[in-house]
């Protein structure tokens, strides 16, 4: 980044790094999101990690965090640039670092997703018909175990899909199966320890053979995938009846060109509609097969939620958003399945747009900053029973639904996910559709695993054990 020595002896203090590396590979230091309590005890809860030559500044535990992204949200509010993009397309989408387009663009992406019903009655019934089509497709297999990797991806899919297409896909789509392992392996790749070395060193690691190499090639085919369907929108295109965001983004360019204010350009909706394919496939996605592990985990708890689906909802329909209120304890535990994801956020970092006073330090501009919400999910001052799978965290004496401020998986302020209403719904209205349907079970090496371990395995090593499908009677 260029600090001065001076900026650099205002930072946070943290462990020493070695000179270029910084602390890469030094034990107990990387990835934060298993070593920040030794750390927070050691530098206190504002420290300095050095990923490679670049400084990163950690905030850990609720106060701190809160009062970053919501007391300090303008200056905790910019984002790096992130290496791994794909070639050509710097500068374009959300990637970019103007700070008016970059507020416009949200601000049009929000409201479009509204019009099309995101958080809405209509986005609701669109995820319980993709449901369903789930169902129908797990039952297939006929109770034996497999990978519900690639369904469970292209089920989700398919959500965002309709939104920014105007379409789903069939599961057997070949064109459309090709992009599930792309988005999977990406972000496994981002979470991965290989990951944030690439980040760190980007410049090097390009002259050398490695995984990274295949991912970036495989961005780039997703890139010419969403790029031949807006093509083929602009051929179609009818600016009176916009048939979903593509549409929606081609018609605002026309405007904007005619007006003499062009803010965006096709590349900016090229880009802007991948990062939604790829967020609104991934993150939910992954979500959702996490906690397909832990109801075969913890048997009990699957069987607490399909007594509740069966008083609440019964057999004869899909369980629906306004059941929600309905079923505290299925709701308790898909938020417990969220506090309880450990993740790495070293390649997801935020960025200081201006020098900061913070809780006695100086955090100069430019530095990238990662809230560890993981920090907050796993508090002991904020949860009973942190270390364990506890859907309890989520109610009350009465055994109501309880909301909890330390709750952060969507992440808070300026930079906070745009998707997060849909992401709910699809969570809610997935899980308890399967759980109607399906009794989950593991076999084998898997079963004697915790639940934790199995999900630093899916994260890191992109790996998934076979799980089986029981049909259950209706």
């Amino acid at each position: 980044m260029g600090l001065t020595p001076r900026k650099q002896k205002e930072l946070p203090p943290g462990p020493a790094p070695w000179p270029f590396l910084g602390n890469l590979f030094q034990k107990d230091v990387l990835p934060v999101c298993n070593s920040y309590l030794k750390l927070v005890k050691k530098y206190g809860p504002v420290f300095t990690v050095w990923v490679g030559p670049k400084p990163t500044v950690v905030l850990c535990g609720y106060e701190v965090v809160k009062d970053a992204l919501l007391g300090h949200a303008e200056e905790f509010g910019g984002r790096p640039d992130i290496p791994l993009k794909i070639p050509g397309t710097s500068g374009q989408g959300f990637g970019n670092s103007d700070e008016k387009k970059w507020r416009e663009l949200r601000r049009f992406t929000l409201s479009t997703l509204r019009d099309f019903g995101m958080g809405k009655r209509r986005m609701s019934d669109r995820v319980q018909e993709e449901a369903l089509c789930l169902v129908e497709e797990i039952a297939a297999r006929q109770g034996q175990p497999f990978d519900p990797r690639s369904i469970i991806t292209s089920a989700v899919s398919n959500v965002i899909c309709s939104v920014v297409f105007g379409s789903r896909f069939d599961y057997k789509d070949k064109v459309f199966l090709e992009q599930i392992p792309r988005v999977t392996d990406r972000i496994s790749f981002l979470r991965s320890f290989l990951g944030v070395v690439y980040f760190a060193l980007p410049k090097i690691m390009n002259y050398l053979p490695g995984r990274h190499k295949k991912v970036i090639a495989e961005g780039q085919k997703m890139y010419t995938f969403i790029r031949e369907r807006v093509k083929s929108h602009m051929e179609s295109l009818d600016p009176q009846n916009p048939r979903d965001f593509i549409d929606c983004f081609l018609i605002k360019l026309e405007k904007d060109q005619s007006h003499n204010e062009v803010i965006f350009s096709h590349e900016d909706l090229v880009v802007t509609v991948l990062g939604l394919f790829v967020a609104g496939t991934g993150t939910t996605s992954q979500a959702l097969l996490y906690s397909l592990l832990a109801m075969a985990k913890f048997p009990h708890i699957q069987a607490k939620v399909q007594q509740e689906i069966a008083e609440v909802v019964g057999t004869h329909r899909p369980p629906s958003m306004e059941d929600r209120m309905k079923m505290p304890f299925t709701n308790a535990v898909v938020h417990e399945i969220q506090r309880y994801e450990k993740s790495s956020t070293e390649t997801f970092p935020r960025a200081m747009t201006r020098d900061t006073e913070f809780r006695g330090h100086t955090i100069p501009k430019g530095t990238s900053v990662i809230p560890l919400f993981t920090s907050l999910h796993f508090d002991p001052l904020r949860w009973e029973t942190p270390e364990e799978f506890n859907p309890g965290h989520f109610l009350d004496e009465k055994g109501e639904f309880t909301k909890k401020d330390a709750f952060m998986p969507f992440s808070a302020g300026k930079r906070s996910c745009p998707g997060e209403a849909l992401a709910k719904m699809e969570l809610f209205l997935f899980f308890s559709t399967l759980l109607q349907n399906f009794t989950f079970q593991m076999n084998g090496a898997a079963e004697e695993k915790e639940l934790l371990s199995l999900n630093v395995d899916f994260l890191n090593k992109n790996t998934y054990p076979p799980i089986q499908a029981i049909k259950r009677p209706l």
